[in-house]
């Protein structure tokens, strides 16, 4: 399996290492405030399991098993942004809205320092699919194709999302 290098900090010593040798230890450095992005994030329900996927570009404990998610755009609603991604990242159309469970925030540091305010969807899906197959996020030529891994996950077994996906799980049940 191919390892994904990111080409920005390619060559550069750990951050780290880097500020030792640039700030002196008595001197508090004021932290950044965090960027906060717009996201969503859907959960797939079908016959009581969740539609999941894995980037088989990256390691599993680097990236683990997460749901479909992403960016809203500007000018994007999060109801838009919402099908977008689902469509995007496993490579079906036919989803429709359930309704929105709420909102949630998620601090992703040290990944990025960013916070997420996430929007979280319910979705249905109309076509049928098998029980596991490959997609790509093609990211409009912009940047390499993402890989993934889809496949359903009993609802009893989301506990395993990566981080914090599965933070609104419950509501599924209101």
């Amino acid at each position: 399996m191919p390892v994904r290098r990111d080409r920005r900090t390619e060559g550069l010593e750990p951050r780290s290492r880097r500020l030792q040798t640039i700030i002196p230890d008595h001197v508090e450095v004021p932290m950044p405030e965090k960027i906060i992005k717009e996201k969503v994030l859907v959960y797939v329900v079908r016959d009581g399991r969740l539609l999941v996927f894995r980037h088989t570009d990256y390691s599993y404990e680097e990236v683990g098993i997460q749901v479909p998610a992403g960016s809203i755009r500007p000018s994007e609603t999060p109801e838009a942004a919402a099908l977008r991604e689902a469509r995007e990242e496993t490579g079906l159309n036919d989803f429709k809205i359930v309704r929105k469970l709420g909102e949630t925030e998620y601090d992703i540091s040290p990944y990025r320092f960013e916070m997420q305010h996430r929007h979280v969807f319910h979705l249905e899906l109309t076509e049928p699919t098998p029980e596991r197959w490959m997609s790509q996020e093609d990211h409009d030529g912009e940047q390499e194709p993402t890989h993934f891994e889809c496949f359903w996950i009993p609802l009893e077994a989301a506990h395993i999302l990566q981080s914090g996906q599965g933070a609104l799980l419950g509501r599924l049940s209101d």
